[in-house]
């Protein structure tokens, strides 16, 4: 090891964990921020990790001494509980500033395709006024910009197929014909940890090689996994009452009005050229087998 010791929140969970195993196998030494600091590690005690600690800035502040670079997947995906995105942008403020008062050098945090403070969406408006406080936190940074991230682990794609494989009927908001820009998780981790070992400040959309429509994207999912389903277009609204009562008698929330309402207005795609090598397809069609077989719960993994 090199003693250069790095930061990752949520090195037990989805893309943090593909960010920790890189820094790892590069030698670094890695700690983790998480909310679940009893999760099983998938490193084998080499991570050690520390509760996030809101609520003691002062202590948050102590568990960063001695780090270099941050990388921030913190976030929540809706709010639940007291679980929100007020408290979501508050709580990352807190981890900015302790990275500050703990003297790092440098934080990769992951925001979102096209954030506006003043978008309509929280999730969107959340995460620019996010990326605001950290231009001006005085860390060097980069902050990446992902849409939907996919791969071993994800839970959008894989609960898409679940869906279309246990039902004959698959509800699609609107016309289908808006599109998003999937980057697969492998190729994300590997831009993140390229980024975190420089200095200039960047702000960069990372997106795969593909972009789709909905329409398509399911089309191609049904192909994949080889069901036949019948894609009926209909209201949000109605897309999303349906995602309710499924999520009833799964005890999950698997839609939100802020995902549907932005993929609808194509906030999932990038208009920057894509910097991700690896397809969804040819991802799917290596993956058909296992991808859907079961459902993967937000509120269990997170909550």
């Amino acid at each position: 090891m090199d003693g250069e010791v790095i930061a990752v929140t949520g090195a037990f969970g989805y893309t943090g964990k593909y960010i920790a195993k890189r820094l790892l196998d590069s030698g670094k030494k890695v700690i983790t921020l998480t909310g679940h600091p009893n999760n099983l590690d998938p490193f084998r005690n080499q991570v050690r990790a520390y509760p996030f600690n809101f609520e003691y800035p002062d202590k948050l502040a102590e568990s960063l001494n001695g780090v270099s670079t941050l990388y921030n997947t913190y976030w929540v995906r809706f709010n639940h509980g007291k679980q929100n995105y007020t408290r979501a942008v508050r709580n990352t403020e807190t981890l900015i500033q302790a990275a500050q008062h703990a003297g790092l050098r440098r934080i990769v945090h992951v925001s979102i395709t096209n954030p506006s403070e003043d978008s309509p969406y929280l999730y969107f408006q959340g995460k620019a006024l996010l990326e605001k406080t950290i231009q001006n936190s005085g860390l060097t940074y980069a902050i990446l910009r992902p849409t939907v991230i996919f791969g071993q682990g994800d839970l959008l794609i894989n609960n898409i197929a679940y869906m279309l494989r246990k039902f004959k009927i698959f509800p699609v908001p609107g016309s289908g014909e808006y599109k998003l820009q999937p980057i697969y998780v492998e190729d994300f981790a590997d831009i993140a940890v390229r980024l975190g070992g420089l200095q200039e400040n960047l702000i960069l959309d990372v997106v795969g090689p593909e972009v789709f429509t909905f329409n398509r994207l399911i089309h191609l999912i049904v192909r994949m996994i080889n069901q036949r389903v019948w894609l009926v277009h209909v209201p949000p609204e109605v897309s999303l009452f349906l995602s309710g009562m499924v999520g009833l008698v799964l005890r999950d929330i698997l839609l939100t009005r802020d995902e549907v309402h932005g993929l609808m207005d194509n906030l999932l795609v990038s208009t920057d050229p894509p910097n991700g090598q690896t397809s969804l397809s040819t991802w799917l069609k290596e993956n058909a087998g296992q991808i859907g077989r079961r459902y993967a719960s937000e509120l269990k993994r997170h909550y």
